[in-house]
C-alpha cells in the first residue's frame, strides 16, 4: 500500500495524487484537512501500528512507500478539541515518518538541512559543486567590503523560509544599518542562466529557465517578462553529481537550483527538500509527478536509522 500525506488544495500534492490515480496503483490519500477523522496508533518501541478512518484500516507495516508534503495544521479556535486532536495526530504521524522502514519521500529529518542555508551550502560544496562566495553578517561595513570585492552582490534570508533574492544596489545604502538587527546572507552575483533540476530517485529531470530577473520566480513583480522554461539534458557528470547530492542529503526527491556560468562552470545555490514542482512540470513539460509515483511503486532501500 502506498500512502500520500498532505493537502489536496496544495497543487504539487494533488498532482501526485492524480498521477497515482492514473497509474491505477493501490494507494490511500490522507488529506490533512480531514485529519481529525483519522485514528493513528503507533508503538513507542517500533514502527508498527495502524491508521484508520471511515471503515478503512491500514496496518502501518503494510505501507510500502509514502509521499508527504506535511503542512502546519490550520489553527482553530483556542482550546478547540478538533484543532488539538488534529495537531496531535499530525505530530504523531510526522514522528512516525522518521522511524518507518518504508520508503518516505521525504523524511522530515532529511528536510532539516534546508532550515539553514549556510549549513546546506557546506554540504553542497562537500558534494563537489561550486557555491557562491558568501558573507553572513550584521555589520554594514562588512557588507560594503564584500560589495567592493565582488562588484555585484545579492542578498537573501539565512533560514529555510522562502525569501526573494535581490541584488544589492546603491539605493540600498541607506538601509544597510538594518542588518545590525537581523544577520543577512550576502553572496557574490553569479552570471549565467538558471537550471532547475528535479532528482527523483536516480532519475534527473531538468528545466532551463530563460529570464533577465535576479529572482525569476518574481519577474512579474519587477515588471519583467515571464520566464521561459525549456526541458534540457544535463552533462552526464553534472547529472550524476545531482543524484549523489540528493542521496547524501537523504532526499529521494529533491529540487536543485543550479546556474551555469558563461565559462561553463556549474554553481549550486540550494536544494529544496519539498519541491513545489508544478511550475517546472507545466512550463517545461517534465513528467515529475509521474516520476514520483514510479519511484513510490519501485521503492528503494530504507534509510531508517538503526
Amino acid at each position: 500500500m502506498i500512502v500520500l500525506y498532505g493537502r489536496l488544495d496544495d497543487r504539487p500534492f494533488a498532482q501526485v495524487a492524480e498521477a497515482a490515480q492514473r497509474a491505477g496503483i493501490a494507494h490511500h490519500v490522507v488529506d490533512q484537512d480531514s485529519l481529525s477523522r483519522y485514528d493513528l496508533v503507533t508503538r513507542p518501541d517500533g514502527p508498527d501500528g495502524r491508521l484508520s478512518t471511515d471503515g478503512v484500516r491500514i496496518a502501518l507495516e503494510d505501507i510500502s512507500a509514502l509521499y508527504t508534503r506535511p503542512m502546519v495544521p490550520a489553527v482553530g479556535p483556542p482550546h478547540h478539541a478538533e484543532s488539538g486532536r488534529t495537531a496531535l495526530l499530525h505530530q504523531q504521524f510526522v514522528d512516525w515518518l522518521d522511524i518507518t522502514p518504508s520508503l518516505v519521500v521525504n523524511r522530515p529529518r532529511a528536510m532539516e538541512s534546508n532550515t539553514s542555508k549556510p549549513y546546506q551550502s557546506q554540504l553542497i560544496a562537500r558534494a563537489g559543486f561550486l557555491v557562491p562566495d558568501t558573507l553572513i553578517t550584521n555589520e554594514p561595513e562588512d557588507v560594503r567590503g564584500f560589495l567592493a570585492r565582488h562588484g555585484r552582490v545579492v542578498y537573501k534570508s539565512v533560514s529555510g523560509v522562502r525569501s526573494i533574492v535581490r541584488e544589492l544596489t546603491a539605493t540600498d545604502e541607506g538601509r544597510l544599518p538594518l542588518v545590525r538587527h537581523l544577520p543577512t546572507q550576502f553572496q557574490e552575483y553569479v552570471p549565467g542562466f538558471d537550471v532547475r533540476v528535479h532528482v527523483v530517485g536516480e532519475r534527473v529531470l531538468a528545466a532551463q529557465v530563460d529570464s533577465t530577473a535576479t529572482d525569476y520566480r518574481y519577474a512579474a513583480r519587477d515588471g519583467l517578462p515571464q520566464p521561459v522554461l525549456h526541458r534540457t539534458d544535463l552533462p552526464a557528470d553534472v547529472a550524476a553529481r545531482c543524484v549523489e547530492l540528493a542521496a547524501m542529503l537523504g532526499l529521494p526527491f529533491a529540487g536543485i537550483d543550479l546556474r551555469i556560468r558563461p565559462d561553463g562552470a556549474w554553481v549550486c545555490f540550494e536544494v529544496n527538500p519539498m519541491p513545489g514542482f508544478t511550475y517546472y512540470q507545466d512550463g517545461a513539460g517534465l513528467p515529475i509527478a509521474d516520476a514520483v509515483v514510479d519511484l513510490l511503486v519501485r521503492g528503494a532501500p530504507s534509510d531508517v536509522p538503526a
